[in-house]
C-alpha cells in the first residue's frame, strides 16, 4: 500500500498502520467513486483488474475537523472466489492556492 505517508507492505504492517491512524483521527462522510471507464481488465486471463476513482471524507483529529479528498488506483487479482488487493495507491488533493488580492496601480498624479 502506498500513501502520502509512506509505503506499507504485508497484512500486518497495513493493519498496524491503520490501527495507529485510527487512534489519532476519526473519519465520517466517506465517499468512494469509481471512474466511468473503470475497471480495466489486465492481461488475458481475466483474473486481474485495475480500477481508478476519487474519494472524500471528513476527518476529525486533535485540531478539529476538515474535509479531505483525492484519487485512488488499485490492482486486484482473483484468487478462487475472492478478489484481493495487489496494489493500492491514494493521494490527497491539495486545496487550491488562495487568490491574491488585486494590486492597485500607481497613480499618475
Amino acid at each position: 500500500m502506498l500513501t502520502q505517508y509512506g509505503r506499507f507492505g504485508g497484512r500486518q504492517a497495513i493493519e498496524q498502520w491503520y490501527a495507529e491512524l485510527f487512534k489519532e483521527v476519526q473519519s465520517s462522510n466517506n465517499l468512494i467513486t469509481v471512474d466511468e471507464d473503470s475497471p480495466h481488465t489486465l492481461g488475458t486471463a481475466g483474473n486481474e483488474l485495475w480500477g481508478t476513482g476519487n474519494w472524500s471524507q471528513t476527518v476529525k483529529g486533535k485540531n478539529g475537523s476538515t474535509e479531505v479528498k483525492g484519487s485512488w488506483s488499485a490492482i486486484q487479482i482473483r484468487e478462487g472466489d475472492d478478489w484481493k488487493i495487489r496494489m493500492l495507491t491514494t493521494n490527497v488533493t491539495s486545496a487550491p492556492a488562495a487568490t491574491p488580492s488585486p494590486t492597485t496601480s500607481p497613480s499618475n498624479q
